[in-house]
This record gives structure tokens, sequence and C-alpha cells, in this order.
């Protein structure tokens, strides 16, 4: 795959190498808007008008000419004005307008004197300050101007933006299709949970992690189940997920000792680079393509599959996808207990991270083996330690990254 796979890679340049690889693979269509919530713009969308698309009042109170006000001396109220009945009669010298948030300001008015700062006696209103230019005017396209770009290409669909589509007047949008992933975890020892577990059996947990990343992707789903460590059996399963998805994801057999089977196959099939990544957990990883499908390998054990998922395999697909994607965001926090690392490995240790008196505080979940799930079930952060560091005392600085979208 053009990646040089000795010694430990670093986490950055196997990522940098796998994007570098990788375009969009999935077909646009165009959807009416409430469907569309999920998916991925497949190009930018341009404001088919002003926003506001007219000057408009910011508050209740009185519209009014600043050459009509003289300190003391009150306005004779000519009408009022509302949110969709726009203020239609004359408007005589040395008077103003009754106006609420949301109306058409009427021509000519210079600003708008908010109700608490005026004195109503009948139709006579004395204005109570000497109000500036524009005071309380929304101008018309002062938030979004007509043509302009508000969601580029790439945007995935929240609940964020499907009303300011909405205020738009955007009845449908062209978006991604949803990339099709195929799924399935390999291994003799694994069985499906609800099944009676026999001596030396474990239950595969790894699918369920992936699927439900997945599916806060937007992804649609081709889950394969278990396949048993049977060359046969894994080979229909590799042929019928590279026929039937753009991408196969499959948990075990990655690591040194256990890729025997996997390893001859996908060289046969496709091109598959093994690596050895420079992180803990989830040293064991493989990335290539077969015949048409781009495939990922996870480690087996239920946080290095993860944590490879999050940190590699996201922004991967989302990159296939078609999906803008930003890395985590990263802070710093003082921990309040002292951290086991040793230098050679970025570790992404499970943490809970919290507001002390002093600022952010982190402290660890536990245990930090790969194959204690309840290190990461508890966590709420990733504990990110430097490739170099070693040992961390109670007191020191360290990254954290809260959890994002896909493990929360």
């Amino acid at each position: 795959m053009g990646f040089d796979t000795s010694g430990l890679l670093p986490l950055s340049d196997a990522l940098q190498g796998m994007l570098e690889q990788l375009a969009c693979c999935c077909d646009s269509e165009q959807l009416p808007l409430p469907d569309a919530l999920g998916r991925v713009l497949a190009c930018d969308i341009a404001s088919p008008l002003a926003v506001p698309p007219f000057d408009n009042s910011a508050m209740d109170g009185y519209a009014v000419r600043l050459s009509d006000l003289t300190a003391g001396t009150p306005l004779i109220m000519a009408g009022k004005a509302f949110a969709g009945q726009p203020y239609q009669g004359e408007w005589p010298t040395g008077h103003c307008v009754r106006i609420m948030t949301g109306a058409p300001v009427p021509a000519g008015t210079d600003a708008v004197v908010m109700q608490e700062e005026t004195q109503a006696d009948g139709d006579r209103i004395t204005f109570l300050v000497q109000p500036e230019p524009g005071q309380n005017i929304r101008r018309t396209g002062s938030d979004i101007g007509k043509g302009a770009c508000v969601l580029p290409a790439g945007t995935r669909l929240t609940p964020r933006e499907m009303p300011l589509l909405a205020s738009l007047g955007v009845a449908t949008v062209a978006v991604r299709r949803p990339l099709k992933v195929a799924i399935f975890s390999t291994g003799d020892e694994l069985k499906p949970v609800g099944t009676p577990l026999a001596h030396g059996d474990i239950y595969d947990s790894n699918r369920y992690g992936v699927r439900a990343m997945l599916a806060r992707m937007g992804c649609n789903c081709l889950d394969l189940g278990i396949i048993p460590d049977d060359p046969a059996q894994l080979r229909a399963a590799f042929i019928r997920a590279d026929e039937e998805a753009d991408v196969l994801i499959t948990t075990g057999g990655v690591s040194v000792g256990e890729a025997d089977f996997t390893k001859q196959l996908l060289d046969e099939l496709g091109e598959i680079g093994f690596w050895k990544l420079a992180i803990k957990p989830g040293k064991p990883f493989a990335f290539g393509r077969l015949p048409r499908a781009w495939f990922f390998g996870l480690p087996g054990n239920p946080v290095s599959a993860m944590v490879t998922f999050d940190q590699l395999v996201q922004p991967a697909l989302a990159k296939l996808a078609g999906q803008r994607f930003e890395r985590p965001l990263q802070l710093q926090a003082v921990t309040t207990e002292p951290l086991k690392k040793s230098p050679g490995r970025l570790d992404f240790q499970r943490g809970i991270l919290s507001q002390g008196p002093n600022g952010l505080e982190v402290r660890s979940t536990g245990s930090q083996d790969s194959a204690v799930f309840s290190s990461l079930s508890r966590a709420n952060c990733y504990i990110v330690l430097e490739r170099e560091r070693g040992r961390v005392a109670a007191g020191e600085t360290v990254t954290v990254e809260p959890f994002g979208g896909l493990l929360l």
C-alpha cells in the first residue's frame, strides 16, 4: 500500500496515508427536506433570499424619525405595525408608529425606541432617551445575504441545520447516499449473545460497538455475523462483502500469530497492509483494498476495536461518505491521581473528566487493559498521553479528548 510497515507506525502517519488514498464514493440524490436528516450535503447550499428579507424591528416599541424627536415633546401615535401586518397608513411629521418585534419598519424609520424607554398618555408618546440611528432595527440581509453559502458540501444535516434550511424556503436538498458498510467478527471462540457459553467461549461484543458507531455516522450496515476460522467461510464472507458494500470492517484476526488465514486470503483477493501502530490500545490494524470495497481490520480486543474505529476508521469513512470531518476537541486538565505509562506508544487511556475548584480535572477509570470494556463504558474522555511520555504523577497537566458523537 506504499507504507513503511517496519517497526511501529505513528497514528498520524497511518491516518494521513489512508486519507490520501480515499475519495468520496457515494452518489447524490435529491430528497425532500424532512427526509434528509442525518444525510450529507452533496453540494453547497446558497441562500435563495436575504435574511431578514426586510428591515424589521428587534423590539416592541415605537418607530421614529430622528428629525421628529425633541426632548420632552411627545409624538402622536399614527398607527400600529405587527409581524405579518405592516403599517400601511400615512406617517405625518410629528408622529410615531407603534411596532412589535419582527414587524417591517415603515419607510423612513431611523430607529425603534423600546417601549420601556417611553411614557404613553393615550396616543401621546414621550421618549425618555435619544436613540442612535439604526437602533433596534434588523437590516435586510444582516444575517444572511442573498446568494451567500449557508451550508457547505459535506455538512451532515442535524437538528441544528434543518430549521435553518426551512427558514430559507429550501424544500429539497442534494445529499449523498449512505455509505454501505459490511461487518463481521472472526473467531471460533465467539458466540452470539443470548446463547449459552461453553468452556472457553466468549460473547461477540465488538460487532455491537461497531454497528452502533456506524449508525451514529448514518451508514447502512450489512451485518454478516460471526465467521469461524475457516478459509472457505472467510472467503465467502469477504467476496459477499466486496460485492454488496463500499467498505468491509472486520474485528479480530489481524494480530501476530492469528492473521495467517486472513492475511493469505486478503493478499489473494486484494491489496492489504498489516500494520503495527504506535498506539495503545490498538497496535494491530489492517487497511487496504479489495477488488471494489475498502477494508479495515480492527483488533479483536474490545477496547482496541473501539479506539481504532474512533481514531482511524471514523475519519476514513467520513471521507468516503463525502462528509467534512473535524478532529475532536482536545483540552488540558490536571490529573488527580498517578497514571501508569511507558514510553513508546501514543496512549489513549480512559478517563473521567470533571470540573474541579481550579479548573478541569481528570482521573482514570481503573484498569486500562484492552480487554476490560468496563473501563470505556465508565469513561467520558480519552486521556491522550504522548508517545514518548512516561509515568504521570498526580497534579501533572495532560491532554484530554472528550468523547464526541460516536462514543457519547
